[in-house]
């Protein structure tokens, strides 16, 4: 089991814990001291896929020497403003296999990726692959 909370400190802004005992701050006034909860969404879903593709390339043995998940996305003009459309872009360098990132970022959003299979729920996700020199 996981648990969390969030704690108020003052204003809108709060300190979130969970269960591996790590704290940030969370912020969800106008002016911004710190992610808001929506913005730890999406840091969280680069992160789960980043983790995947990063595992799957490792256990393929492909150098990678760069991974960097970044997420464009949109929200509902209503309320709940849940996510729309999240466009992932995989930046990936090294003498990597194209085949084989291709293959990672398939297997992520597919099979692994538990944050994106929750947001899938509401936003069409899509992915793009950037290969850069190392």
């Amino acid at each position: 089991m996981i648990e969390a909370t969030a704690l108020w400190t003052d204003n809108e802004r709060f300190i979130g814990q969970a269960t591996s005992g790590h704290a940030l701050v969370m912020d969800a006034a106008k002016e911004k001291t710190a992610n808001t909860p929506m913005e730890l969404v999406l840091i969280a879903l680069c992160g789960c896929t980043a983790a995947d593709v990063n595992g799957i390339l490792r256990k393929k043995r492909e150098p990678f020497t760069i991974l960097e998940v970044r997420a464009q996305a949109e929200r509902a003009t209503g309320y709940p403003a849940v996510y729309t459309e999240i466009k992932l872009t995989y930046r990936v360098g090294g003498k990597v296999s194209p085949k084989a990132v291709e293959d990672a970022v398939r297997l992520s959003k597919e099979k692994y990726c538990s944050v994106s299979a929750m947001l899938e729920k509401t936003a069409k996700i899509t992915t793009a692959i950037e290969y850069v020199e190392a």
